[in-house]
């Protein structure tokens, strides 16, 4: 790996995920970012001639039969519960949407 986090990169990461980090974790957040990204290194190092790229792991299941529990439940549309009748249970709602207090602060 040629560049190292920074705490500086530390710092700016955290401030775009409205993280608030103690003095003492950024040290730590930094050490655990290097070592995710000496992790990847190593993996860009892998050849990968050959092997066909992938988005969802399900691509790999394909229609094959399972046999150690690799199978997923069939994507079935199934009715879901009337909207009317949980607004009447909700807490607070305006009818269509239920409401909320407002939980981030920015």
């Amino acid at each position: 790996m040629s560049e190292a986090v920074t705490l500086d990169q530390v710092r700016h990461v955290a401030d775009l995920a409205n993280l608030e980090l103690t003095a003492e974790e950024m040290p730590r957040m930094a050490r655990d970012l290097n070592a995710i990204l000496g992790h990847i290194a190593q993996l860009s190092e892998l050849d990968a001639t050959g092997v066909p790229a992938m988005a969802q792991v399900s691509e790999m299941l394909g229609s094959a039969t399972a046999t150690h529990g690799e199978a997923l439940r069939r994507d079935t549309v199934l009715p879901s519960i009337d909207r009317a009748a949980v607004m009447t249970e909700a807490p607070e709602t305006d009818g269509r949407f239920f409401k909320v207090p407002k939980v981030i602060e920015r």
